[in-house]
C-alpha cells in the first residue's frame, strides 16, 4: 500500500503551450456520455475557479474527433458533433493535443474496434508526439489495439477482463486496481476513477485549490453508489414520525455542527427528554448514536473518493480534533482513517 500511495505523485503531465491546455475527446457510436460530459464539466469547472482569481490561468480548449464525419450517437440517444474527422485530414496535418481521453462505450468494443483503424493509427501517432493518453473502461481496448500498451501496465471494466486477457496477452491487466499509470498513458477501470484522474489534471494545471473546489462539487456525489444514498438519505427514516424525520434530515445536513442535542431538540421546540424518547421510539436508536454513524459513514465516503486530509475529513464531520475521528474509526472498524483510505482505494500508479 506504501508504494501506491508513493507513486501517486509520480503523474507525467502534458506541458502546457502557448498558456493552453488542448484536451481532446474521442467520439464513436454508442460512446457512453457521461464519460464525455463528466470529464467536460469538472474540467470547464476548474478553469473557471482558476480564472476568477487569476485571468492568466491557463485556458481550455477542448474538441471532440470522430472518423466519422457524422453526428455519433451515444448509448443514452445524445447526439455529438465532431470538431475534428480524422477522414478528412492527414493526421500528420492535425495538431497533436496535450491529452486525449478515450472513452468506454456501451457494447463489445469489438466491432468499433475493426471500423476505427484510423482513429486508432492517430491515438498512437500522437502518443509518440508528447499526447497523454487516458483510457476509460473498455475504451481501454483502443490503446491496446494501437500496441502501446504492450509490457506495460493496464485496467479495465471488470466485465470484460478475461475477453480483454485474451485479445491482448502483452499487456500486463492489473484488473484489481481501479487506476494504472504507464509513462504517459493513464487507464481508469470506472467513471469514479476517471473523476480521480480529471482531480488531479486540474490540480496540476490550475493548482490544489481549484482541484478541491471540484471534488467538492462533483466527486463526492458521483462517488457515492445508489444503493449507499438510498441508505443514508432514507433506510433508517422510514417511520411515522414526521418531526423526528426533519430532525434527521437536518442531522445528515449539518455534519459540522457545534450545536449540542439540547440545542437541536429546542430548535424543534421539544424538551430533551421528549426528543430523546420520540428519536429512539421512532428509529431504533439514540441520537447521539445516529449523528456518530452518520459522520462516520461520510467521513469513510470521504476517505474512499477524495483527495482531502485527514484533518479536513474530521473538520467536514464536525471533529476539529482529528484524533477524535482516528479514535471512533478504531472503535468502529479496528482501523484508523489512514488505514482505512488505503485499504478502499486501491489504485496503481505504475512506472512500468
Amino acid at each position: 500500500m506504501a508504494k501506491q500511495s508513493q507513486n501517486k505523485n509520480h503523474f507525467l503531465m502534458p506541458v502546457v503551450k502557448e498558456n493552453q491546455l488542448r484536451v481532446s475527446l474521442v467520439i464513436y457510436q454508442h460512446v457512453l456520455a457521461t464519460g464525455l460530459t463528466l470529464p467536460l464539466e469538472m474540467l470547464l469547472a476548474g478553469e473557471a475557479f482558476a480564472r476568477r482569481y487569476d485571468k492568466s490561468a491557463v485556458r481550455l480548449k477542448t474538441q471532440l474527433v470522430s472518423q466519422e464525419s457524422n453526428a455519433v450517437t451515444s448509448r443514452a440517444g445524445l447526439t455529438f458533433s465532431p470538431d475534428i474527422v480524422l477522414n478528412e485530414h492527414f493526421i500528420e496535418h492535425i495538431e497533436v493535443p496535450d491529452i486525449i481521453l478515450v472513452p468506454s462505450l456501451w457494447r463489445n468494443p469489438r466491432p468499433v474496434l475493426q471500423k476505427h483503424k484510423k482513429l486508432i493509427a492517430w491515438l498512437h501517432y500522437c502518443w509518440k508526439h508528447g499526447a497523454t493518453l487516458l483510457g476509460v473502461g473498455t475504451g481501454v481496448c483502443f490503446l491496446a489495439e494501437s500496441g502501446l500498451l504492450d509490457n506495460h501496465s493496464a485496467t479495465t471494466h471488470w466485465h470484460y477482463v478475461e475477453q480483454f486477457q485474451r485479445d491482448y496477452p502483452k499487456v500486463a491487466l492489473k484488473p484489481d486496481f481501479f487506476i494504472t499509470q504507464s509513462e504517459r498513458i493513464y487507464c481508469a477501470a470506472s467513471l469514479n476513477a476517471l473523476a480521480d484522474i480529471i482531480v488531479h489534471i486540474i490540480s496540476q494545471t490550475y493548482g490544489r485549490a481549484a482541484a478541491q473546489n471540484v471534488e467538492r462539487n462533483f466527486s463526492h456525489e458521483i462517488r457515492k453508489p445508489y444503493e449507499e444514498q438510498r441508505y443514508l438519505e432514507g433506510a433508517v427514516d422510514r417511520h411515522a414520525d414526521e418531526l423526528v424525520a426533519q430532525i434527521q434530515f437536518w442531522l445528515r445536513t449539518n455534519l459540522n455542527s457545534e450545536l449540542s442535542l439540547a440545542e437541536i431538540a429546542q430548535q424543534f421546540n421539544l424538551s430533551q427528554r421528549s426528543f430523546t424518547r420520540r428519536f429512539k421510539i421512532a428509529t431504533g436508536m439514540r441520537a447521539t448514536q445516529y449523528w456518530q454513524q452518520l459522520r462516520i459513514e461520510t467521513a469513510k465516503d470521504l476517505l474512499a473518493s477524495s483527495n482531502l486530509s485527514i484533518q479536513e475529513i474530521a473538520y467536514h464531520v464536525g471533529y476539529h480534533d482529528q484524533g477524535h475521528l482516528t479514535r471512533l474509526f478504531k472503535q468502529s472498524l479496528a482501523l484508523t482513517p489512514k488505514d482505512y483510505r488505503a485499504m478502499v482505494r486501491k489504485k496503481l500508479f505504475s512506472q512500468s
